[in-house]
């Protein structure tokens, strides 16, 4: 019993970790940090190995948030180096908005970011997205929606800044 669970988890590890990996290094751009990330999604499949009905896409799950913590780490380190006034010394007073897609993203409530790091960055089908996050197929395509709204109204925003 124990060495068929052992030779499933190396099976699932084998076919996923590495676009697991490769979707976490888009997400955070750093190769170091996206293989700690999808190191640590597994480590924590592999406690709930017994209970976990589907484990790709709690490793997804896991991972996009593991994503966010990162993401919101990294806000916390930038706002404190603008208070130590660094950045100052660095940049131009007048700061352009950086219309990267990965920072818009990272910037979307939770409710629209999640949809759009699962179905957009690791290509899963709506249904899919679905049943991860525990709601209506219906409810995910107007979430969707509404975080490409967003990104679309940011985006131009950004532009016209820039232009």
């Amino acid at each position: 019993m124990k060495r068929s669970r052992e030779k499933a988890a190396a099976e699932l590890f084998t076919a996923l970790y590495p676009r697991l990996a490769g979707w976490c290094r888009r997400l955070v751009d750093d190769d170091g940090t996206a293989h700690e990330i999808a190191s640590e999604a597994f480590t924590r499949l592999w406690a709930r190995w017994t209970s976990v009905a589907e484990p790709r896409g709690f490793l997804y799950v896991t991972a996009a948030n593991l994503v966010r913590d990162h993401w919101r780490k990294l806000e916390r380190e930038r706002r404190a180096v603008r208070r130590a006034g660094v950045e100052a010394a660095v940049r131009p007073p007048t700061e352009q908005a950086d219309p990267s897609v990965r920072l818009l993203v990272q910037a979307l409530p939770e409710r629209l970011r999640t949809p759009i790091l699962l179905h957009y960055y690791a290509d899963m089908p709506i249904r899919e997205v679905a049943v991860l996050t525990g709601r209506k197929e219906g409810t995910v395509k107007a979430d969707l929606h509404a975080a490409r709204e967003l990104l679309r109204a940011h985006l131009r925003r950004s532009l016209d800044h820039i232009l």
